[in-house]
This record gives structure tokens, C-alpha cells and sequence, in this order.
């Protein structure tokens, strides 16, 4: 049964979408089947693998509403062993939509247990924001990263999503756990930026990832290729980092993820 990990921050600008395209990537280049789900309304993770958000039909909505099987929306990209469930801007809506719905935190659950056998990971881009659909990721997601990026306000949420995850644990997903705090946009020619890294692990450890993704002009001009770094510049820092990353989820995967719990 494949892992699925959600990858959220309710503040934005601080390389979520870019995580999600990149780690994605990087686990099919690794040979791991794996599928990105883009539950962002803005479609950005869509758009970054080529796909026109616009062209797109069927989302994760009408998967969450029984509308359509999960597996008949999946769209092939240019990796062999990455697939992509896309986004659109009807999603904006879903969340009034479903305020009704029984059991409305869960209606993501069936469509990714549909898939789980199909996958080895599966990885949800969530919007920046703590709304019903970042909720059902969390609820139907075995862990989660946390990207945050290396300046100090990009700090000020990270509590308050921590604690919305042990809401989430407490009441809705006990198994969820944080795969880990991602430190993004490093320059390490910035005292603050060093800075920091040295707070987030001084406080929260073995949380973190080993691998920082450094800020580098490759990560940010891939996606209006719609293409991932790894695709657009392999050579580059950004792609190299991501692979590394990809790489230390798979050393990681017989390991149990620390929780919120056992942090600090």
C-alpha cells in the first residue's frame, strides 16, 4: 500500500506547490509509481506539469463527491512513473458546497484508498489555507510536510498548523504524522536566513529534514515551462536538492515518522 503525504501550510509563498511538483517528480525519477494530487483551486501544480487547468473536466471534487472513479481522471505527464490528479478553479466553490455533507472532513478518504495499491507514494498539494479541503487531505493523508520558508515571518504559522494537526489526530486521523518540517528559499549568504535554520532545529529537532532546498532561479522558471526542475535543469541546485529529498523519504519509509507528540 502506497504513503500519501500531504504537503501544507496555510501561509503561501513559502515553496509548497513547488515542493509538491519537484518531490513528486523526484520520486518517479527514483522508479516509486507515485501521483500528485492537486486539491489547490489555483491549479498551479497542474499547470507546473503542463497540463492546462483550463482543458481539465474532472478534479478531485467529483472524485470526493462520487461523481467519477479516481483512477479514470489520472493524467499521464512527461515522467513514465508520475501521474497527476488535477485541479480547477471550480474548486473554489467545494467547500460551501459540501458544509451539508455527512461526514464532509472525510470525502477524500475513499478516492485515495481506491489508489493506495496502484501507488507507492501519492502526494497532495494543499492550498495555502486551513479550509474543509486541506482538512480532508489531512484526514486521509498518513503524514505530512511542512515547507517553511527561511525567513522569520514564514515562522509565525507554523505553530498554529501544528496544533491544527493535533486536532486532526485527536479527532479525525490518529495515524497522521509529520514527515517533516521542510526548510525552503535557503540563501546562505543571509545571516537571518541561518539564523533561521538554527531556531526551527533548535526547536523542533528531529522533525526536519536534512535536505534545505536553497533558493535558486531554475525552481522558479521551470513551472512556465510546465515542466519540474528535475526536467527543466537536472544539473541544477534546486533539482539536485529535491532529489535528495525524494531520497531521504524512501531511507526513511521503514522508519516511524515523529509526531507532533514527541517534538520539542
Amino acid at each position: 500500500m502506497g504513503r500519501t503525504i500531504a504537503v501544507a501550510n496555510q501561509k503561501g509563498g513559502v515553496g509548497k506547490t513547488t515542493t509538491a511538483i519537484n518531490l513528486a517528480a523526484s520520486l518517479a525519477v527514483l522508479e516509486q509509481r507515485t501521483l500528485l494530487i492537486d486539491i489547490d483551486p489555483q491549479a498551479n501544480a497542474t499547470s507546473g506539469l503542463g497540463i492546462d487547468p483550463r482543458q481539465v473536466t474532472s478534479s478531485i471534487y467529483e472524485c470526493m463527491i462520487d461523481v467519477v472513479e479516481p483512477s479514470s481522471i489520472v493524467q499521464k505527464t512527461a515522467i513514465q512513473c508520475l501521474g497527476l490528479i488535477p485541479s480547477h478553479i471550480n474548486l473554489v466553490g467545494a467547500e460551501v458546497e459540501m458544509i451539508n455533507f455527512e461526514s464532509r472532513e472525510e470525502k477524500m478518504r475513499r478516492p485515495l484508498a481506491l489508489l493506495s495499491e496502484d501507488y507507492d507514494y501519492i502526494i497532495i498539494d494543499c492550498a495555502p489555507s486551513l479550509g474543509l479541503i486541506t482538512i480532508n487531505a489531512l484526514t486521509a493523508a498518513d503524514s505530512l510536510i511542512i515547507p517553511v520558508q527561511c525567513e522569520y515571518f514564514a515562522l509565525e504559522g507554523l505553530g498554529k498548523l501544528l496544533n491544527t494537526t493535533k486536532i486532526i489526530q485527536s479527532r479525525l486521523n490518529p495515524e497522521l504524522e509529520i514527515e517533516g518540517i521542510l526548510l525552503t528559499m535557503y540563501d546562505s549568504r543571509l545571516r537571518l536566513a541561518n539564523q533561521i535554520v538554527e531556531e526551527v532545529k533548535k526547536h523542533f529537532q528531529k522533525m526536519i529534514f536534512e535536505t534545505i532546498i536553497p533558493r535558486n532561479t531554475r525552481l522558479g522558471e521551470a513551472p512556465s515551462f510546465g515542466k519540474p526542475a528535475i526536467l527543466y535543469d537536472g544539473e541544477s541546485k534546486g533539482a539536485i536538492s529535491y532529489l535528495n529529498l525524494a531520497q531521504e523519504i524512501i531511507n526513511k519509509r521503514a522508519v516511524q515518522p515523529v509526531t507532533t507528540s514527541s517534538a520539542v
